[in-house]
């Protein structure tokens, strides 16, 4: 017989419940970058 499978017992990770706690942190950051983005596509094409 052949060694057991070790690799079965483990449960994989997932993506989204290791980003949830930082989304208080990014989202504000993101939303600052994208309007300051924004606003300067907007005044380079006035």
């Amino acid at each position: 017989m052949s060694a057991p499978d070790n690799h079965s017992d483990n449960q994989a990770t997932d993506p989204v419940d290791a980003v949830v706690p930082l989304m208080p942190i990014v989202l504000p950051i993101v939303g600052g970058v994208l309007m300051f983005l924004l606003a300067f596509i907007a005044v380079s094409m006035a």
